[in-house]
């Protein structure tokens, strides 16, 4: 930059000294010297001024818009099959994705119209339940949304397309569409069985999230008191299964022991489908640098997310006052919902939350890199499974803005290319050879959880 100012400063020197000879031995008044002065100067020193300063915000955004054309932007995580079992039982005609859903109360996140504007090339859509459903009544439930998801592949053929590998992640984007992808969100929804998981790998699952908020029969949770020391036999053996069938591990939600246990065992790349950095932000569900400087040696992803109290240590901080604040009222009224709810708005009204903010999201992305490089790093949303968005980053219409911030700091377009999908892609497709190969060296696993560790626990 001193170069530049200092060439600048040489180059107006320079001009100045043409115009004082042009001007020699002509009389001519000061009006017309003036104009004389500035179409020298706009001759000479404009272009190289313009030449020399930073781009324009709105040259960044071009930029990353045409990036994102080339390359699909693979969101790592997104929870509208859940808004549409809670608000319209999945039922589509009353509730049109076509539609503009940033009016419905509460405003979703997502619709076709900002996915396009997004410029969402391929989108894991998670088909979560909730961690206290258990047994029989998991299965179920997360066939349902799996069955959502094939349901608006069926309605919106000309938006989506069912994706089961990389390359149709490729081909349904080259041919203009958005790629379907289902990822699992919880080992609680197999119901404790490896026919199950393969069932679900049938119906187009291709990632599985090992636990949610509470922990599994055979994996600790990274917000439920530990019981197992991470990964038990069983878990162990889900591991092996999932990669003799392409199934990518996801270690979102579960402890540091259950990730080390994972990275220990596992023979194909793992992704973290919406975690950020620990170190920046010390919530729970973030990733500690000991797990991050793992990942290269099996190729694995962080995609980074946009929840607030996992990007934002002011926001953090203020959800755990909500929290505990929560817990004291259900304490204190503990059979009156609508008592606690008012108490919590006028907590709330109170205490006005902090804001997060795309740029802290990008601080993630910085960290990560800084600490293992690039082709680690990957998005990983959390739209419509969150209730709050960071401030530049309100829905699946700007993703470009996030892109063009990562251009802004100096980010290479081969760099972008990565974060929003190449590294992605590679992780699937290393899961695939790896599956491919286990599948000619061992049969489907019959272990049962009872048989290696003992009670079904």
């Amino acid at each position: 930059m001193a170069v530049c100012y200092i060439n600048s400063v040489r180059t107006s020197i320079h001009n100045k000294q043409v115009v004082e000879k042009l001007m020699s031995g002509i009389t001519i008044n000061r009006i017309q010297c003036y104009f004389m002065t500035v179409i020298v100067f706009m001759l000479f020193c404009a272009p190289y001024h313009l030449q020399a300063g930073p781009p324009a915000a709105g040259e960044y955004l071009e930029r990353a818009r045409a990036i994102l054309k080339e390359v699909p932007l693979i969101d790592g995580h997104n929870d509208v099959p859940m808004q549409y079992r809670a608000r319209v039982k999945y039922d589509l005609d009353k509730l049109d994705f076509a539609g503009d859903l940033s009016n419905v109360n509460p405003p979703m996140h997502t619709d076709i119209d900002r996915l396009r504007d997004g410029l969402v090339g391929a989108q894991f859509w998670s088909v979560y339940v909730s961690a206290n459903y258990r047994g029989a009544t998991a299965v179920q439930a997360t066939k349902e949304q799996i069955d959502f998801v094939h349901l608006i592949n069926e309605r919106y053929p000309e938006t989506f397309e069912l994706a089961l590998n990389a390359d149709d992640i490729v081909r349904i984007h080259r041919d203009g569409k958005i790629a379907s992808l289902i990822g699992m969100e919880g080992g609680h929804s197999i119901n404790n069985s490896l026919a199950v998981l393969r069932q679900f790998y049938e119906l187009g699952a291709r990632y599985m999230t090992i636990t949610h908020w509470r922990n599994t029969d055979w994996a600790d949770s990274a917000t439920d008191d530990p019981v197992h020391n991470g990964l038990t036999e069983f878990g162990r053996e889900v591991i092996r299964e999932m990669n003799r069938l392409g199934m990518i591990v996801d270690l979102s939600h579960v402890s540091p022991k259950t990730m080390h246990d994972v990275l220990d065992v596992a023979e194909a790349p793992v992704i973290f489908s919406h975690s950020s950095a620990y170190t920046v932000t010390r919530h729970v569900r973030n990733v500690p640098d000991d797990v991050l400087k793992r990942l290269p040696d099996i190729g694995g992803v962080v995609m980074v997310t946009f929840v607030p109290p996992f990007i934002s240590n002011e926001v953090r901080t203020y959800s755990d006052r909500l929290d505990r604040e929560r817990n004291r009222l259900n304490r204190e009224y503990p059979n009156n919902e609508t008592m606690v709810r008012n108490q919590i708005a006028e907590w709330q009204k109170q205490n006005p939350a902090p804001v997060s903010t795309l740029q802290q999201v990008a601080d993630h992305i910085d960290y990560i890199r800084d600490l293992i490089g690039v082709d680690y790093i990957g998005i990983g949303s959390d739209y419509d499974g969150i209730t709050t968005v960071p401030e530049g980053l309100e829905d699946v219409s700007k993703f470009p803005h996030l892109s063009a911030e990562l251009l802004r700091r100096g980010y290479s377009e081969e760099d972008l290319k990565k974060i929003a999908g190449l590294n992605v892609l590679r992780v699937m497709r290393e899961n695939e050879r790896v599956a491919e190969k286990l599948r000619e060296e061992r049969q489907p696993s019959q272990a049962s959880i009872e048989e290696l560790d003992g009670n079904g626990r």
